[in-house]
């Protein structure tokens, strides 16, 4: 066998995984009020095997048994998302309430974590809106009092967890809720009510809220609680077919800006993408003065969520020339017919994962370094035996680790990896088809068992290195 190669990370990177509140938690009606994806999944039709978060992997129940699997890990951090309609009651959707029980929760699960020596890393929101927030609001579609909605939620979080709590996400993937949640009606809300224009609403309305959580952090918890808070957005790689070709560098960079560039530069930069600006015109809602002044600068560092890359390969007219985010972007792809797939039908392209982080190093220039808040793969293990066979996923994980390390050599101040996921849970629209984690769940008796990538991802941590 030949020798193999050891990468050693920087001193002090974080290792850790991922998980959201309603993928894992369960236990919607217990001291809960109800929120959008629990309404969503409930409508016939639109989740692919018919099943809701109603249990989920019941973490609720099983937070300190959950607590330990990570401990196993020897991950210096894990990443959870804090729900919402656990926090806040609504009886007057303008005057939420605090809710004792749901505080409790999530104080005990953050007293564990720090018990077991695992820096909590709370995301604020992670898609499950409460539906009284929806409706008495609009959404994040509808007017700006959503964001007075989140940043009265925010501001709860800090006095309640800020004192052991100094890592915090605003949004999870804003792009996701604006497009699948108002123009595709893939996620909840499912709202496909105005293509072309609610999209932009939802995700204008998402960076104002993490601009005032932001805000009411750095004034009135920061210097205090001396902690760290900042976003998380997700994007493909698209690399142009032909490099040689404009056209193809054209549609790549339109791809970049309608999916990072959208959240990006209005946080580093100050305002949308021009591209975007001189394509959607008067659909794309304008900041104004202070609202520029919010915005830049408003993350600690840049949380990146990245799955996949693509081919660009060039633009289309849209015939007929319908109002849509697609069409607005209109941009064409491919794929490499050697790109393996993963179990989403997802190209594993390990190079497009490197040439993102220098992309994002060279563009943004994030003061407080990228953060890989989600990287990760679901696999087909409907069954224990398959999920004890799993060798694509270390294959995976190993491929994109070293990517991440060639970019760091390469410059891109990378300071941290989190793990999609912790365990196997309910993939959104996918239901529990779709498995991601490191632990196998069995659903009809919530058991959790090691798939062999969790021996592997040890080893990583513990040792800082990852070996090839």
């Amino acid at each position: 066998m030949a020798p193999k190669d050891v990468l050693r990370f920087p001193p002090g990177f974080s290792w850790g995984t991922a998980t959201s509140s309603y993928q894992i938690e369960g236990a919607v009606s217990t001291h809960r009020v109800p929120s959008i994806w629990d309404r969503f999944s409930h409508t016939p039709g639109v989740v692919s095997d018919n099943s809701t978060g109603d249990y989920a992997c019941d973490h609720y129940n099983r937070f300190k048994e959950d607590v330990k699997l990570i401990k196993t890990l020897n991950t210096s951090h894990y990443r959870f998302s804090i729900a919402w309609p656990r926090i806040h009651t609504f009886e007057d959707p303008a005057a939420p309430q605090s809710n004792t029980h749901g505080i409790a929760f999530y104080n005990a699960l953050i007293d564990e974590l720090i018990a077991n020596d695992i820096t909590p890393v709370a995301t604020l929101f992670h898609w499950d809106l409460p539906i009284a927030v929806e409706d008495s609001t609009g959404g994040w579609a509808g007017s700006g009092a959503v964001a007075d909605r989140f940043e009265e939620y925010a501001r709860l979080c800090f006095e309640k967890f800020g004192d052991r709590v100094k890592n915090w996400i605003t949004l999870n993937e804003p792009w996701c809720s604006a497009v699948l949640g108002y123009e595709v009606g893939e996620h909840a809300p499912g709202d496909t009510s105005k293509p072309g224009v609610n999209v932009y609403k939802a995700g204008h309305n998402l960076l104002l809220a993490h601009g005032r959580a932001v805000k009411a952090y750095r004034e009135d918890f920061q210097a205090i609680q001396k902690g760290k808070i900042g976003i998380s957005l997700n994007t493909m790689w698209a690399e142009p077919k032909d490099r040689n070709n404009a056209t193809h560098l054209e549609a790549a960079q339109r791809d970049m800006d309608f999916e990072l560039g959208w959240f990006a530069d209005p946080i580093w930069k100050g305002d949308y993408p021009a591209t975007m600006r001189e394509t959607v015109k008067d659909r794309l809602p304008e900041f104004t003065k202070d609202e520029k002044e919010m915005l830049k600068g408003s993350s600690d560092f840049f949380g990146l969520n990245h799955y996949s890359s693509q081919y660009a390969t060039g633009m289309y007219v849209p015939d007929p020339p319908l109002v849509s985010h697609w069409n607005d972007k209109a941009t064409t792809h491919e794929e490499d017919k050697d790109w393996k797939k993963t179990d989403m039908g997802w190209s594993v392209v390990p190079s497009g994962f490197r040439k993102l982080l220098l992309y994002v190093q060279e563009k943004y220039e994030p003061e407080g370094g990228i953060l890989v808040t989600e990287n990760g793969l679901a696999s087909k293990e409907p069954t224990r035996e398959a999920a004890s066979k799993d060798s694509l996923r270390i294959e995976f994980y190993t491929l994109y680790i070293k990517a991440a390390h060639e970019a760091v050599g390469q410059g891109a101040d990378v300071r941290g990896y989190f793990l999609w996921s912790l365990m196997d849970n309910f993939e959104w629209a996918f239901g529990y088809e779709k498995r991601f984690g490191l632990f196998f769940v069995d659903y009809k008796t919530m058991e959790r068992v090691a798939k062999p990538a969790v021996e592997w991802y040890r080893k990583v941590t513990s040792t800082n290195t990852l070996e090839v």
